[in-house]
């Protein structure tokens, strides 16, 4: 598995899975040839426990992970002293702020563009005037239903966290530790497990292709989602004031660095 992502053949090519899933699921649940499963209830264990708190979910194992890799990382391979290598860990959790900010405003963007170009279905009491609805909580109260422009954030927030994991585990590639150390289980238990929870995020990804959403919903969700994670670790992380990314810019020929498959 650690070779596997030291290549980094599968964080090349998810963004291009994740929009052919996106498109392929959405041509197959247009022409009703999706069968019904339980996966089709909102109500089932995987959107209830883990997609509906998916950045939590992400956030909580990328904690530790970031924190203990990039400690190892910088001590190890980079010589630095243990401020600084502390002063490294600080700045590479940065990553979790930015990726918070980003779960937090496209989110709020999403309500917001749901509300602006909705309305709602509900048939007036006897006697009452039709009651203007200014949001979908304000309808939904009232026993109403939204008609509205609802971009995908499952798309949007499944992508961003598969895409974010990926890029993360990356410090493997320079990481080497002693079989024997309890340092190297701790970090493989939580490699696992980051890449189990990637596994699920790209399983109800599909889900969400099959079942939810309109074709132009979940095509933007996905976007916006792709277009996150690119613009942080692929243009912004690049930058000197940045949370940087997992593996530093260090020429190879540096006797400070030196990689380990």
């Amino acid at each position: 598995l650690r070779a596997a992502l030291a290549r980094g053949r599968v964080r090349r090519r998810l963004p291009a899975l994740l929009l052919a899933i996106a498109v392929l699921g959405s041509a197959l649940k247009d022409s009703d040839l999706v069968p019904d499963t339980p996966l089709r209830n909102k109500r089932n264990p995987l959107n209830v426990y883990f997609v509906k708190v998916a950045w939590a979910w992400t956030l909580w194992l990328l904690l530790p992970f970031i924190t203990l890799t990039t400690y190892e990382l910088a001590r190890s391979k980079l010589l630095y002293g243990r401020a600084k290598s502390a002063l490294l860990v600080l700045r590479r959790l940065g990553a979790l702020l930015v990726g918070t900010a980003v779960w937090f405003l496209c989110t709020e963007l999403f309500v917001y563009v749901e509300n602006l170009t909705g309305e709602c279905s509900l048939r007036a009491k006897p006697g009452q005037p039709p009651r203007l609805y200014a949001s979908k909580r304000e309808c939904h109260q009232d026993s109403g239903v939204w008609d509205g422009f609802d971009i995908s954030g499952h798309c949007f927030l499944l992508s961003y966290c598969a895409m974010m994991i990926l890029e993360e585990v990356a410090v493997l590639e320079a990481l080497s530790i002693e079989h024997s150390s309890r340092l190297r289980v701790v970090i493989n238990v939580l490699l696992v497990s980051l890449c189990s929870l990637a596994a699920i995020w790209v399983f109800m990804f599909l889900c969400t292709a099959l079942y939810f959403h309109d074709f132009s919903q979940k095509l933007l969700g996905v976007l916006i989602g792709l277009s996150a994670w690119y613009g942080t670790y692929r243009f912004w992380y690049l930058k000197p004031f940045s949370p940087g990314l997992p593996l530093p810019n260090i020429p190879l020929s540096s006797k400070k660095y030196s990689y380990s498959r």
